[in-house]
Formats: C-alpha cells, structure tokens, sequence
C-alpha cells in the first residue's frame, strides 16, 4: 500500500505556488515602476529639447525668409536713372496686339486684367497691360535668371500690385514695367529696382491707380 499523502505537504505546495505568483507580480510591478520612471526621464528631456528645435526652426525661418517690401502708393516724382517713358493708349480690346515695347508697358488691352502674383510661366501680354493700367507693376526676368538672383528680387517685391513672370527675349535679365515706363537692369542688386517701384507702384501716371489686381484671370 503505498504511504498516505501527507496534508501538511499539500498545503506547503499551495502556499509555495501562491507565493510564487506574488513574486511574480511583485517583479512585474517593479518592472513596470522602472519603466514608468525611465519614461518620464526620457519625456523630461525630449520635452525641452523639441521646445527648442522649434523655437531655432521659427528663428531660422525669420532670418532665412526675404524681408517683404513695402513701398508708398503715389510717387514722389523722383527721376529715376535709366528709366525709359512711352506715350500708349488705353484702349479695351478683344484680339491680340502687337507692343513696341518688349515686354509692353502700356498700350491696348485685354479687357480682363491679370491676378497680380508670382508666375513661373509667361504671361498674356494684353491682361498684364490691362494690370499695368492699375498700377500694377510687372517685373519681367529672363528664364536662365540664377535662383539666387530670383531670390533677392522677390524679397524687394511688395505684396501685393505686382506681376513677377519670366520673358524670353529681354534686353536685360530684368525688366520693370509700369504704366508708360520701363526699365531694365543687369542684376537683382541694382539699387534702381527699389527706386523704381517706390516712384511708379500704384502711381498717379497709371490710368487707374489702385483698382483691383484680382478677380481676374491668371496667367
């Protein structure tokens, strides 16, 4: 007969597995504590850290960013050097017209006027003209214009009643046209470009100086 099973021996086995799962989950909740607290570690540091690539990345962009122009409406009647004047009329039209001047700084027009902005294409010539007529200026490049040129000339360019569009065929990599006058320059440094729009932006030798430059059609 085999001996009897000693109850005492079970009951030591029952308390041996239940204090093996307290360990168990005693371990566990250490582990978990560990981890709790290493975590806040790491959110303690990449908190400030991400506060400061973000404030660097805000003043980088201030710093990189072109300043925008601004320039006051009018002119002043300052003569600018090198500017050239035309006499055009300003007549609506429907079909084409062919410009003396390349690009065309006045003259018959499109109906429509062109939404003044940046365009990284040409143009109607007849819908810029009819801009010109508000007193828009149209800024003029040629297409092999370095980036770094195209660069500082936009960041001497107001927000808004301007046209800044490639043309092939200038005279000059940079041509400037406002209503009846025009002006060409060799580099996006030349002082002129800011003379230039601060005597002929929304001036008074335009037909209708500060009439809208959207609502119209792009290029």
């Amino acid at each position: 007969m085999s001996p009897a099973s000693n109850p005492r021996t079970s009951e030591l086995t029952v308390k041996q597995r239940r204090a093996v799962k307290r360990a168990e989950k005693l371990a566990k909740f250490r582990r978990q504590q560990k981890q709790r607290r290493r975590n806040r570690r790491i959110a303690a540091i990449s908190i400030p850290v991400a506060v400061l690539v973000a404030v660097g990345a805000i003043i980088l962009s201030i710093v990189l960013t072109p300043r925008q122009a601004t320039y006051t409406a009018g002119g002043s009647g300052v003569a600018v050097e090198g500017v050239e004047e035309f006499t055009n009329a300003a007549t609506h039209v429907e079909t084409p017209v062919t410009y003396t001047q390349s690009p065309p700084a006045g003259g018959d027009h499109s109906p429509v006027w062109l939404n003044c902005g940046t365009y990284t294409q040409p143009v109607p010539d007849e819908n810029a003209v009819h801009s010109l007529e508000h007193g828009a200026i149209w800024v003029t490049y040629d297409p092999s214009l370095e980036a770094s040129q195209l660069g500082t000339l936009r960041s001497q360019l107001p927000t808004t009643h301007v046209i800044l569009s490639p043309y092939d065929g200038l005279s000059d990599p940079i041509v400037l046209s406002g209503w009846n006058v025009q002006l060409g320059v060799e580099s996006a440094d030349d002082s002129r470009i800011e003379q230039f729009m601060e005597e002929y932006w929304q001036a008074e030798n335009a037909p209708e100086p500060g009439a809208t430059c959207t609502g119209g059609v792009d290029g």
